[in-house]
């Protein structure tokens, strides 16, 4: 037995005032309307209906039900239409986990300009370079940057993400500037230690390329760091321009063999299905769409 539908029934029963006026208006037959109420007496254990063959009465226990199985009906009826409001029109709390440094340096204006289009969105947003697990954290989507693995999740491709090998110029006037990768092991390298997590260990590998132990290396699990120990003469950093262009661009750093660029990685919105979205999800996901562009801000200085 379907309790909603013979509570349903029920209800209408009560209201039209007989069996087959109900059915007319559930467009059931009179057999099935009677039969939901027999299950449901049943169910219930009291009888709810006294038939005769010109009126129907409503018992104590009848009369229980009917006000409170109304409330129910009701507060289905506007959970459903609360949820049909939500997939129509983008509202509720939207959880995004993204890295710390882009999070910092450039969602700030993303968020504002979201909200302005989407008043009815509230936005609880984590950073943290650590890679959440979406669906076992609660989050609505992920902001991520790599090469991303096969998984079940859907990616949706928001930017590139270029790598540079820069140094200060102060630095570079005191230990020379390297003219090929092999000059790269007389240089002291500030090593972001999740490189090694990434697809993009070749790089990695350049600046270790060395047959003796390195000493005196810095490493650090936050890029804003190892820029700014670059700025400071401390060595030379890998690090993306959304971290490094400002500086570029400035003068305080000076790009490292170009030529041997790695290739550039992507910003990714990462979500669970695409299948019920929520529309503040979806409405996040179109507007991350070409919003930073295909060559982002932080790309502008040469």
């Amino acid at each position: 037995m379907d309790r909603i539908d013979a509570m349903r029934a029920f209800i209408t029963v009560v209201t039209e005032g007989s069996f087959t006026l109900a059915a007319e208006r559930l467009a059931l037959s009179p057999q099935l309307v009677s039969k939901h109420i027999a299950q449901l007496e049943k169910h219930l254990g009291a009888r709810l209906l006294n038939r005769t063959t010109r009126k129907l009465h409503l018992t104590e226990a009848g009369t229980r039900y009917f006000q409170r199985a109304q409330q129910v009906l009701s507060d289905i009826s506007d959970m459903e239409n609360e949820l049909g409001d939500m997939q129509a029109h983008a509202s509720g709390l939207l959880r995004i986990s993204a890295p710390a440094s882009f999070a910092i340096r450039h969602m700030a204006k993303l968020m504002i300009d979201f909200q302005q289009a989407h008043p009815a969105v509230d936005i609880d947003l984590q950073i943290n370079d650590r890679k959440v697990d979406i669906v076992e954290e609660g989050f609505d989507i992920a902001l991520r940057i790599g090469h991303l693995k096969s998984s079940s999740l859907i990616a949706k491709r928001i930017a590139p993400v270029r790598l540079v090998m820069c140094a200060s110029p102060e630095y570079l006037q005191q230990h020379g500037m390297p003219k090929s990768l092999q000059d790269l092991k007389a240089h002291r390298y500030l090593r972001y230690s999740y490189l090694e997590d990434d697809a993009n260990q070749l790089a990695h590998r350049w600046l270790r390329s060395s047959d003796r132990a390195r000493s005196n290396e810095l490493v650090c699990n936050n890029g804003d760091v190892l820029v700014e120990s670059a700025i400071a003469g401390a060595g030379i950093a890998l690090q993306p321009t959304f971290i490094s262009g400002a500086a570029i661009k400035e003068g305080k750093l000076t790009i490292v063999l170009p030529e041997y660029e790695p290739e550039p990685l992507t910003l990714y919105a990462v979500y669970a299905s695409r299948q019920l979205l929520a529309n503040k999800v979806k409405c996040f996901v179109e507007f991350l769409d070409g919003y930073y562009g295909d060559r982002p801000y932080w790309d502008q200085f040469d």
